[in-house]
């Protein structure tokens, strides 16, 4: 019976859905006309923009254009996309919608290059993404009917990439621009790295079908085939393909050119430089909001990151930041009540559609309506609100700091005098999961997930605190700043804060009522540093084997509350696979170490007032 149910319940979620999306799909179709136009660029590439104009003339409609290496099908100008925008409600409140091919993807012409490096003033014809955006919208304003002389520019994850590109000597005409987990940086905290290490199980996943070669303009149905895994168990994939260049020889030969440049790339230096968008962020004109999820798998830093380079770069600047609790785009594909097994008690993504990403562009680009939003909106998980700032990080923080001890406990002090140690070894060819059960895919979920199912490795340290007397919130970056010694000359270092609910909770999950949440620990946030990075990406050092070493570690901002009974945890441990690569524990270049190159490593974790390990935040006083 309860079977039966279920499929009924699933049945009718399918069928709404379903007459949702036939709903809007005609909605497009009544309402709008679609034009297929090649634009030429100022070094005469020409890139195919598909562009949608609303059927009634009767005024002038604002520009919304995306640019994205992801085709924007369907082609043929008698094929419809199902909606516009980001989300319905954009659509039917009438603009310009225009999607581009970015050059070398898909039907436009060029050579495409990865997050391609800015060369705006070498001379009248350097192209780059931000020359071809300018020359996109000089065309577009000039050569439309009915638009009224302003563009705004949006996009998510890569899309965001190249919305944040406009933004460099942007057009005259651009006066509103949304990057949304933008591209950012992928060295240092996106996508393909953290902290210097590689985001294995992605960037093989991502790259053997977007980085296949294309000769020639090619349409959606012509393109690529996605990797497929025929034992189902990613964690035994890469077990069995333990080399990273045994992967490009055997599985990536046809996408050698970004592997490769991991290869010869493997430090901070000017190839990722140059491909880093942030430093290009001078004299920003237009109106910018800059949006991202605090559990975003893949571009969490990218967001934080932006917004606070155009705050660094630019005194005047009118620029915002809002952060919610959304996995990778949750704000318009989600209504962002729920993520995993947590709960937010409220719809959090269409509070935002409505009160910001729909009101920025009608009043920037339409002068209709009114929009006045605090500087920095962060919702906080665990007590599950909105709170605004004039800044962020925020100002009005007290800086703290909680002492990892041998014991396990966690104080606001050291309670040791004299040396004091914790001894354990991490093998990389035992790692750790990065996620519980059999690794078919990447999870999203991974962000917020219950971490009880490694809190019991000898290969985790685990420290806790004793139950919360008071709420307590982090607001901003944490650091881990630890004193290790190891036997090898190389490792890397996970530091995952955690919130433990009470074992006498009557919390519940958000989708499944079996989740046992007395005793759940939260992923609250995670972060990884190659320790060979530890004090300069561009120039790594070896470790001394048995020296004590600090480590400091930075983990992306966090924005939760730890309420009153509540235990934060912290787990240290060396391996997260297959999410990143494995460390060989010595010093050398990965990408061409062995099977055999990968050794144990002892390793120490001292804890004394000499030697102290510690985590560093910023908490907001509760009222």
């Amino acid at each position: 019976m309860k079977k039966l149910l279920v499929l009924c319940i699933l049945f009718l979620l399918f069928g709404l859905r379903s007459n949702g999306q036939d709903a809007n799909a005609d909605y497009v179709k009544e309402h709008y006309d679609k034009i297929e136009q090649y634009i030429t660029m100022r070094d005469g590439t020409k890139l195919f923009t598909s562009i949608y104009t609303p059927k009634d003339k009767s005024k002038k409609y604002p520009i919304l254009l995306n640019r994205t290496p992801y085709t924007v099908a369907p082609y043929g100008e008698g094929k419809f996309k199902a909606s516009l925008g980001n989300f319905p409600e954009m659509m039917k409140k009438g603009y310009i919608f225009v999607y581009q091919d970015v050059r070398g993807k898909w039907m436009s012409e060029g050579t495409f290059e990865d997050i391609r490096p800015t060369k705006t003033k070498e001379n009248k014809h350097s192209i780059d993404e931000s020359t071809d955006t300018y020359d996109t919208i000089d065309w577009l304003v000039k050569n439309l009917k009915g638009n009224n002389g302003k563009v705004g520019m949006y996009g998510i994850s890569y899309p965001g990439f190249y919305a944040t590109a406009s933004l460099v000597e942007s057009h005259p005409a651009l006066k509103a621009v949304s990057p949304q987990a933008p591209v950012t940086d992928w060295f240092i905290g996106d996508d393909f790295h953290h902290g210097g290490a590689l985001f294995l199980m992605d960037a093989f996943r991502f790259m053997y079908t977007f980085d296949a070669p294309r000769p020639k303009p090619i349409n959606n149905e012509n393109g690529p085939k996605g990797f497929e895994l025929q034992s189902k168990d990613y964690a035994k994939f890469f077990m069995e393909n333990p080399s990273l260049s045994g992967l490009k020889d055997k599985y990536l030969n046809h996408t050698v050119k970004f592997w490769d440049n991991l290869a010869k790339h493997s430090t901070l230096d000017s190839f990722w430089v140059a491909r880093t968008i942030t430093n290009h962020l001078n004299e920003v004109k237009p109106a910018v909001m800059v949006v991202g999820g605090l559990y975003d798998a893949e571009d969490t830093y990218g967001a934080f990151e932006t917004y606070k380079q155009i705050e660094k770069r630019n005194k005047n600047n009118n620029s915002i930041l809002v952060m919610g609790p959304w996995f990778h785009g949750g704000w318009v594909r989600s209504e962002g009540d729920s993520f995993g097994d947590i709960r937010f008690g409220q719809k959090t993504s269409l509070d935002y559609q409505k009160n910001f990403e729909l009101p920025f562009f009608e009043y920037y680009l339409k002068g209709e309506g009114s929009f006045n939003p605090s500087e920095a909106n962060i919702f906080f998980t665990g007590s599950n609100n909105w709170k605004t700032f004039d800044q962020w990080p925020a100002k009005d923080v007290k800086s703290e700091e909680l002492y990892l001890n041998a014991d396990g406990s966690i104080s606001s002090s050291p309670k040791e005098n004299v040396e004091s140690f914790v001894e354990y070894v991490s093998d990389p060819n035992k790692p750790v999961p990065f996620q519980e059960g059999i690794i078919e895919n990447r999870t999203r979920e991974y962000m917020i997930s219950d971490q009880r199912f490694v809190a019991n490795r000898p290969d985790v340290l685990v420290f806790e605190t004793e139950a919360l007397a008071s709420d307590l919130t982090f607001a901003g970056p944490v650091i881990a700043d630890l004193n290790v010694s190891m036997t090898g000359t190389d490792a890397d270092f996970i530091v995952k804060i955690i919130d433990v609910y009470p074992d006498s909770t009557s919390a519940t999950s958000a989708i499944n009522d079996k989740v046992v949440m007395p005793g759940y620990q939260m992923l609250v946030r995670g972060e990884i540093l190659r320790g060979k990075f530890r004090n300069s990406f561009s120039k790594p050092e070896a470790f001394k084997p048995n020296e004590i070493t600090s480590v400091k570690l930075t983990l992306p901002d966090v924005a939760h509350t730890f309420k009153k009974g509540h235990k934060i945890m912290v787990q240290v441990q060396h391996s997260w696979f297959p999410l990143t690569d494995r460390n060989p524990n010595q010093f050398m270049d990965i990408y061409k170490a062995k099977a055999e190159d990968f050794l144990k490593n002892t390793h120490r974790l001292y804890f004394d007032k000499n030697h102290p390990s510690k985590i560093m935040f910023s908490s907001l006083g509760e009222k």
